[in-house]
């Protein structure tokens, strides 16, 4: 089973029209060779004048694309239209021309990248995506850490015992959390938690929107 993911982009030059497309594609309002192309379920997204159609394959990505482009035609609509895959080392949607990496240096240019960007993010909003929690045994135990971690340049926010420490991705906050675990005494707690703060609320309007041929 394939565990790549493909996306139709859409920017619209009419917000408005937005919702007329939309519409239409949630209400399966095509015709029947387009059902069939299609394939079995797309999931289409909008967010003001940019549509995004979901797809497992590049197949039903394309035929998607091509149904899309002819939706535009009829109604007369200018758009941008392209097709996008998912890098998930980097996570990321890049355009369908750029292929996943194959090889270990390229797998660790992807991270890098991703841990860049992540770093700019936290750089420019000041929180980080994953919080290293530390739990410790006294005060001065715990200042003396946030102290030495604040030294090797990692985002420290203490509160009395407790020690939260940014990480930019899931594995490098594992990896200071295992660290950690390693250095302190058995008494001091530690775990990793995604960042609530980073957690983005839904801008989409989700339209299921499964299409069966006759």
């Amino acid at each position: 089973m394939s565990e790549e993911e493909w996306r139709v982009e859409v920017e619209l030059d009419d917000e408005q029209a937005g919702y007329g497309l939309g519409e239409r594609l949630r209400s399966r309002d095509l015709g029947d060779e387009a059902r069939q192309r299609l394939g079995r379920r797309v999931v289409v997204s909008r967010d003001g004048s940019r549509l995004f159609l979901y797809a497992a394959t590049e197949a039903n990505a394309r035929e998607a694309e091509r149904v899309v482009r002819d939706l535009l035609a009829a109604d007369r609509l200018t758009a941008e239209v392209g097709v996008t895959r998912w890098h998930p080392i980097e996570e990321a949607w890049k355009d369908a021309s750029i292929p996943l990496p194959q090889t270990d240096a390229e797998v660790e240019e992807e991270r890098r990248r991703m841990e860049k960007e992540e770093l700019r993010e936290a750089a420019e909003d000041g929180s980080f995506d994953w919080l290293v929690k530390v739990h410790l045994p006294s005060r001065a135990a715990a200042a003396e850490l946030a102290a030495q971690l604040e030294g090797d340049e990692h985002s420290v926010h203490r509160v009395w015992r407790y020690l939260e420490v940014g990480a930019p991705t899931e594995e490098r906050a594992n990896e200071l959390a295992g660290r950690l675990r390693d250095e302190l005494s058995s008494d001091a707690e530690v775990w990793v938690e995604a960042n609530p703060e980073d957690v983005r609320s839904p801008v989409f309007v989700l339209l299921d929107f499964r299409l069966r041929g006759n």
